[in-house]
């Protein structure tokens, strides 16, 4: 009798949920725009992809609606209450980075749209560990009381962390898979202690007009850097948008949303 109601009880929850989620679509027509039309467009890809053998675009698009469901997940199974800006955000930045990043090229083509998205992505991910430290500060079942210089430390942190993790993924798709998301850099100045022949002094080559292996000139105006700039630009960017969010973050927190109230739409809350 207990398993029967307990499932009685889950059905009648999920439907609750349904209907709920349905009535929010409705009062937010924005958000549903959003993930019409993108969705739309991913299936569209995917479906073209799949019937001309552009196996690696169909995986991207794959990728990419399991991505859109992790904000439904989140909200329903995990109880935690997204923002619709943020919502939204992250609909459009799953979408610009695999989409349009990825198999519109939008990566080569425009220099910025890489950094662009790393340092979203630092504010983004601050204002998620933001919202989850700061939902167990007001939780009045667990009993403590964080600072605000605590909660920002943690959401920075957090934010760091992330884009950390995801370096290592581009690191670990570029060694085993053989791919390049990595972006090489073109430079022109190099210092290095390996070409010194004294130990511990370093030699500076500069004004570099080509890069030659193998024999072969690669036909580039400068020394060819293999991912190591790639990387560092985007933790630094990182670093500033997890600063950006933090501090705007703090003087929310010593406000309570008086203040800084805008900053409230990129903070999950609990349900």
């Amino acid at each position: 009798m207990a398993n029967k109601k307990l499932k009685q009880d889950k059905k009648r929850f999920q439907k609750i949920n349904r209907v709920l989620n349905l009535q929010e679509m409705k009062e937010h027509k924005v958000k549903a725009a959003v993930y019409i039309v993108l969705r739309g467009v991913i299936a569209a890809i995917l479906i073209y992809s799949v019937l001309n053998g552009f196996w690696e675009n169909a995986m991207t698009c794959l990728l990419s609606l399991v991505l859109l469901m992790i904000p439904s997940f989140i909200e329903n199974k995990l109880k935690i209450d997204l923002p619709n800006v943020l919502e939204v955000i992250m609909i459009i930045f799953v979408f610009s980075a695999n989409v349009m990043g990825e198999i519109a090229s939008f990566y080569e083509k425009i220099p910025l749209w890489d950094t662009v998205l790393h340092t979203l992505n630092g504010f983004i991910c601050a204002g998620v560990g933001f919202g989850l430290i700061d939902i167990l500060n007001e939780n009045e079942k667990i009993k403590i009381n964080l600072s605000p210089i605590f909660v920002c430390l943690f959401s920075f942190c957090f934010s760091m962390t992330a884009g950390t993790v995801w370096e290592f993924f581009e690191f670990g798709v570029d060694m085993f898979l053989g791919r390049d998301m990595q972006k090489d850099t073109v430079i022109n100045i190099i210092r290095s202690g390996v070409l010194s022949e004294n130990s511990g002094s370093i030699v500076t080559i500069s004004g570099i007009k080509d890069t030659v292996v193998n024999g072969e000139n690669l036909g580039i105006n400068g020394y060819l850097d293999i991912g190591l700039f790639d990387t560092m630009k985007d933790m630094l960017v990182n670093f500033v948008g997890a600063v950006i969010f933090n501090f705007a973050g703090y003087f929310y927190i010593k406000g309570r949303g008086k203040h800084i109230g805008f900053i409230r739409n990129f903070i999950p809350r609990r349900k």
